[in-house]
């Protein structure tokens, strides 16, 4: 993946060359930055979030369904908030995707950004997936591939953000409901197969009130049907066009020079 952030202006990079001028001009061209920016909405002391795994890609990957048994990669997520499953299984559906992680523990009120290179004609769909801590299995996510089309037809930007609310959460009906067996406030290793089905769940996390969170918080629902939990914002930004980075890399390429003439001539003056 390739953003402006990685292409540092030193000159050795520059002498090997940006990694943006190594793209073909076409492909530059239908190219943009995409950042994401997640807020956790919930009140003091109610949920948290683990990291955000994200996907923009072309729709085909489905990553569980309401009333379905749930698999390896949503459990992955659902279960450790991880995307040890997810990732590998969204690749093998996808290979063209552009998959990555948007922040780490997301406690109530905040937030995190973090910045993808997509192709939105290409990948024009976003699909996530965050674990909801405290929990066994509790999650954010979209069970239909195609329910967020990001970009339209012509490339452009169509939703500036999604909200998640409480009616949102998912149980993964992978793991037997158990505080002591539950992640940030228990001990995971004490799990416990369910077998269920994926099902609509936020009522149950009532059952950790009390209990002091891996964030040293004490923790407290709070939940109800119409409470907002969590916010994915989306700005988007071109991708420098080829001449643009290379005038660029000229002229600090130029700036070096001049700055290691001056260096031998002190120098000389010197001796």
């Amino acid at each position: 993946m390739f953003t402006p952030s990685t292409c540092l202006p030193s000159i050795s990079a520059l002498a090997l060359g940006c990694a943006a001028l190594a793209l073909p001009q076409w492909a530059l061209a239908q190219q943009q930055i995409v950042t994401v920016t997640v807020q956790n909405l919930a009140a003091a002391n109610s949920v948290s979030f683990a990291p955000l795994r994200v996907g923009f890609n072309n729709g085909s990957y489905d990553a569980f369904n309401l009333g379905g048994v749930a698999t390896a990669p949503i459990i992955s997520v659902a279960e450790g908030g991880s995307g040890a499953d997810w990732f590998p299984a969204f690749m093998a559906a996808d290979p063209t995707a552009t998959l990555g992680t948007v922040g780490g523990l997301l406690t109530p009120g905040g937030s995190a950004s973090m910045s993808f290179t997509v192709n939105p004609l290409l990948n024009p769909y976003f699909t996530f997936g965050a674990m909801i801590v405290p929990s066994n299995d509790f999650f954010i996510g979209n069970d239909d591939p195609m329910e967020y089309r990001l970009f339209d037809a012509a490339g452009n930007l169509a939703i500036t953000s999604i909200t998640q609310g409480a009616t949102d959460i998912w149980d993964a009906g992978s793991e037997v409901f158990d505080p002591a067996a539950a992640a940030f406030v228990g001990n995971n290793g004490l799990r416990a197969n369910q077998g269920s089905v994926v099902a609509f769940n936020f009522a149950e996390l009532a059952g950790f009130n009390g209990l002091t969170t891996g964030a040293n918080y004490v923790f407290n629902s709070g939940l109800t049907a119409g409470s907002e939990v969590y916010r994915i914002s989306f700005a988007v930004a071109a991708v420098p066009e080829p001449g643009t980075w290379a005038l660029f890399a000229a002229g600090l390429s130029g700036l070096g020079f001049l700055a290691r003439r001056r260096s031998l001539a002190s120098g000389s003056m010197a001796r």
